[in-house]
């Protein structure tokens, strides 16, 4: 095999599957060295098929949902946004992709064409009321005497919203602040708003603010949030580029995971975890200070995410995912429009119309399996006596994953493996060849099942990490 450089290295997502018992699995002696020291991004995933019986949306005795999990902190943004797009979200280090045709609940990735949003009227007063909060009526009295308006502008204005001058109207750095007559000193809001992107590193203000959140909001104890588990929960993400603080920060486009930092009067109120990815930016959470629960700023980071998304060239704005019959989902169908991705095809449909009339009938929807087939076409239910987490990938026919031919079709002899520092492929490893695919008890075919799952393309661009 070709030698892997460091160049070629950092361009690799790296991903660990289990470690079958008994296996044999060390590896042969052809190897390709990594020049220049094993790069500190090369981490791990571990993958897992797994089914709970509760589910947390729906509380039915009757429910439950499976999931492919596998955690990793060396996910690159382009390969993200592809396992985005293949219906994987991620929390903190942990990756997941759902079952949706074996879950009551079943999650759909959904994203917004920012380049088509128009901002509904409840949107637009939610922006408005923030931004009179903030600058308060004294300095909006003098200032538009002091700097009053043509009669154009007030024209435009009354007509028109423009939503990235919105977000930014009442920003500390952008206001007016001409001299106040009555003081000889420049104007000054009632509050000092600001907003500053910045890496998703962790601090005492973060935790706090987060910590208040969870107790008041989602009656979470304060033990539960520990700094550590904080930091491993909103401070784990993908890598960054370009690094904070750097010469390219100002131009270069980023990506990887930040915190949009909201502060008043100095004080951190909320704070955003975005992931931003070639083809646009995730909303991974948010959380603030309950004590401005009444500004809405569910809607205000979400219109500000938006516009930032316009300003900076990413075409789509992905909410997370959508799950009809969660009435505290419905509102990210609000934001329009919106598109869903088929679990099958991984084609994009507007979730209003015929896929959201679907939807209202029955949990599982795949507008191109109904089309190829009957309206009512389900996939094919499995014994229930047999336990699926003993099932291969393969028999279980999760929609969205690669068929058997279609891994046997991708060559895993040279998918590349990383052990102990060092680069092989897979057909280095003992007993390889002989090794059965179908079988997740096996090496290959734990191997073959997270190939099914990452699809061709991340698979091209990856390594499996084993024996570190």
């Amino acid at each position: 095999m070709d030698v892997v450089d460091a160049e070629r290295a950092r361009q690799l997502s790296l991903f660990r599957p289990l470690e079958p018992r008994g296996a044999s699995t060390g590896p042969a002696a052809r190897q390709g060295r990594y020049r220049g020291g094993l790069p500190s991004l090369l981490q791990a995933i571990l993958p897992c098929y797994q089914r709970s019986n509760d589910c947390g949306y729906c509380k039915s005795d009757n429910g439950g949902s499976a999931s492919y999990y596998t955690s990793s902190v060396a996910v690159r943004p382009e390969h993200y946004g592809e396992l985005i797009d293949r219906g994987w979200r991620r929390s903190g280090t942990l990756y997941y992709k759902q079952n949706l045709a074996r879950s009551c609940c079943p999650h759909y990735t959904l994203r917004l064409p920012v380049a088509e949003f128009r901002p509904r009227r409840d949107q637009r007063r939610a922006i408005n009321r923030w931004n009179k909060f903030v600058l308060g009526p004294e300095y909006m009295r003098k200032v538009s005497q002091l700097c009053p308006r043509t009669r154009e502008e007030k024209r435009y204005r009354k007509c028109n919203f423009d939503l990235q001058s919105a977000v930014h109207e009442a920003e500390y750095s952008n206001l007016k602040r001409p001299i106040d007559p009555a003081t000889n000193r420049p104007l000054e809001p009632a509050h000092r708003f600001e907003v500053n992107l910045e890496g998703d590193s962790t601090s005492q203000m973060k935790h706090e603010v987060f910590v208040k959140y969870q107790t008041k909001i989602h009656r979470d104890q304060p033990s539960r949030w520990k700094m550590k588990d904080f930091k491993g929960f909103l401070c784990s993400g993908i890598k960054r580029s370009p690094a904070p603080g750097s010469k390219a920060d100002e131009n270069q486009k980023k990506l990887g995971s930040w915190h949009q930092c909201y502060r008043l009067d100095g004080k951190l109120i909320a704070v955003a975890v975005l992931d931003l990815v070639p083809n646009g930016v995730s909303s991974v959470y948010l959380y603030y200070d309950p004590d401005y629960e009444e500004w809405e700023f569910g809607k205000l980071s979400a219109l500000r995410e938006i516009a930032f998304s316009l300003e900076h060239s990413y075409p789509f704005y992905y909410m997370g995912f959508y799950i009809h019959n969660c009435q505290k989902m419905r509102y990210k169908g609000n934001f329009r429009p919106q598109y869903i991705l088929d679990p099958e095809t991984y084609t994009w449909d507007p979730l209003e119309g015929e896929l959201s009339e679907k939807l209202d009938k029955r949990s599982y929807v795949s507008l191109s399996r109904d089309r190829a087939g009957p309206s009512d076409s389900q996939p094919i239910p499995l014994d229930p006596d047999v336990n699926e987490e003993d099932l291969s990938l393969f028999e279980i026919n999760m929609p969205g994953t690669l068929t058997l031919d279609e891994v046997k079709a991708l060559d895993l002899d040279h998918w590349l493996l990383l052990v102990r520092g060092t680069f092989v492929e897979m057909i280095d490893l003992v007993g390889w060849e002989t090794m059965p695919m179908d079988q997740p008890q096996s090496l290959k075919g734990i191997i073959a099942e997270l190939a099914a799952v990452l699809g061709p393309s991340i698979v091209k661009n990856s390594a499996v990490v084993l024996f570190d």
